[in-house]
């Protein structure tokens, strides 16, 4: 039974609230450890927040967790959640929920503690909700999508917790494996779809797009606050080498900031597949040219960032997209798929966080924002 705010104008093909404009607005700003908390807010508050969502209805904190460790600009960074709960708080937002999705590699119990998310919400007096504890309910597909329902022929199911509430984003600016970058859209990844997620992946750009559109019939208003405090280049979303950027980024069409935060890193964003098809669809915008970039300037700004490739991530892509395409099903839907997240887990948490991470780790607490993350 499809819940009955799923039903409505609002939650199956209603827009976010606040003013559409064909140029929707980005903010970059510079931050640095000591003023990070105020320069969450005026990010926040430049890209126009407030139009964008209701004080009437419940937020959503949508935290990201990539890894159950820290790691710099892995996950959604503590003063990235305090920054944007204060701000909230100050403009008078009064219902705010945590909300942390997990997966069958990252435990996000234990990651909510390791990059102390655990203690911001406990200092704002707040709870946590896991998705993985909710009702989980079936969406009923009244239009086309481009791949979810082929991939989930028996409908897919959804969080009703999700349905009817604001959503704000907390990505941080990194490369990826297989999207190339990541950020606030591939943020909904873990919260929309359960633990057969991984049957997605070798359509993951299309995925992305499809829960786009989901996103923008379930919830009333939507926003992203990227951290590029710490931003990570190589094979993401874990084993990156990171970069002390001191940016951020808002604002609340989530394919505008993707392409922002892609320009930033040195990519087209046009040719990064999940924008480009979002921008065709009309479900944001991905040209550069076409987006209200305010704050800093970024004409000029090209990180080189390159998303590389694990031994774990060649291995995954050969089954997507390689020579044993023909066995993805009986390798990702079989009684053998716990073997693929034995060996992910194997390679990044015995050998890459321990013979490489560690080492950077080390080296990232040496710098101010290091020096932040301790004091939480």
């Amino acid at each position: 039974m499809v819940p009955e705010a799923a039903q409505t104008d609002t939650a199956l093909g209603g827009a976010a609230i606040g003013p559409v404009s064909s140029r929707p607005t980005v903010a970059v700003i510079k931050t640095s450890p000591e003023t990070v908390i105020s320069d969450i807010g005026s990010c926040m508050r430049l890209a126009g927040y407030e139009s964008y969502l209701s004080k009437d209805i419940a937020t959503l904190l949508k935290i990201n967790i990539s890894w159950q460790h820290f790691y710099p600009s892995c996950s959604t960074s503590p003063w990235q959640l305090d920054g944007v709960i204060n701000t909230l708080k100050e403009d008078g937002f009064k219902d705010l929920i945590p909300t942390h999705n997990g997966t069958v590699v990252v435990d996000a119990r234990e990651g909510e503690v390791n990059n102390k998310h655990d203690v911001v919400v406990k200092s704002h007096g707040l709870e946590s909700v896991h998705l993985e504890d909710v009702e989980w309910v079936p969406l009923y597909f009244n239009e086309d999508f481009l791949v979810l329902d082929k991939i989930y022929p028996d409908g897919i199911h959804i969080p009703k917790f999700l349905i009817d509430k604001n959503i704000i984003h907390l990505p941080t600016m990194k490369t990826h494996v297989f999207t190339t970058i990541t950020g606030a859209m591939k943020n909904a990844f873990g919260g929309l779809l359960n633990f057969q997620r991984h049957w997605t992946h070798s359509v993951i750009h299309e995925t992305l797009v499809d829960l786009l559109r989901i996103q923008k019939k379930i919830h009333p208003g939507i926003f992203a606050l990227t951290d590029g405090t710490f931003a990570g280049s190589g094979p993401g979303p874990r084993a990156m080498r990171w970069h002390q950027k001191n940016v951020l980024l808002s604002g609340s069409d989530q394919v505008a900031v993707d392409a922002v935060a892609a320009k930033m890193m040195g990519y087209d964003p046009m040719t990064i597949d999940f924008i480009r098809i979002a921008d065709e669809y009309g479900l944001g915008c991905g040209r550069i040219s076409d987006i209200n970039i305010v704050g800093e300037d970024i004409s000029e700004i090209d990180w080189q960032f390159k998303s590389g490739n694990t031994l774990a991530s060649k291995g995954q892509k050969m089954i997507y997209w390689g020579k044993l395409k023909p066995l993805e099903n009986m390798l990702l839907r079989s009684k053998i798929t716990p073997l693929a997240y034995f060996a992910s887990n194997l390679y990044h948490n015995e050998y890459w966080l321990r013979f490489i991470g560690k080492k950077r780790i080390e080296k990232a607490m040496g710098t101010g924002w290091g020096r932040l993350f301790q004091d939480y």
